[in-house]
């Protein structure tokens, strides 16, 4: 899997779709704090799932490789044919440093999505699709990496260590 940097244009469409979010939930959802809920948590995972897989041969490098190239070919279609600006690379980092006991939990946050996806009713898949796609879009942005990578990263690492132990 070739190593993917994210554009402005790929930050940008990122950018859109929680700002779209955004309007719809405070007009159309009330403002309501509990409609917020399955979108970030899928966001959170986006970040997450790119920062930990993004470039290595796996289904999720595969699905968030995907995800980040739309994203940068989308960008790049608005920015420079849409409104007629410029485009360029604001990648950080590639790669998060994860623990096993780390990506065991990331696999148990994905097989939790899939779950809700599948089979939560109640919770609109759009709402999954958007934030995990925006997700994956931001988290290799400058900023966004660095302050995401390390609270992110430990939080797993820390979750897959008391998991391990569990099981070891």
């Amino acid at each position: 899997m070739p190593y993917m940097m994210i554009s402005l244009g790929g930050v940008t469409a990122g950018t859109a779709v929680i700002l779209v979010f955004l309007v719809r939930w405070w007009f159309a959802e009330g403002h309501r704090w509990s409609a917020l809920v399955p979108f970030v948590l899928s966001f959170l995972y986006g970040m997450l799932a790119a920062l930990a897989a993004l470039g290595s041969w796996s289904v999720l490098g595969a699905v968030t490789w995907v995800s980040l190239w739309s994203a940068n070919v989308g960008g790049w279609i608005a920015l420079v044919w849409g409104v007629g600006g410029t485009d360029h690379n604001i990648t950080r980092a590639p790669q998060l440093a994860l623990t096993s006991g780390g990506y065991a939990i990331v696999l148990l946050l994905t097989a939790l999505l899939f779950a809700l996806w599948k089979w939560a009713a109640k919770v609109p898949n759009w709402k999954l699709a958007a934030g995990a796609f925006s997700g994956v879009a931001v988290a290799l942005s400058g900023n966004v990496a660095g302050v995401a990578a390390v609270p992110l990263g430990s939080a797993a690492n820390l979750a897959g260590a008391w998991f391990t132990a569990v099981f070891e």
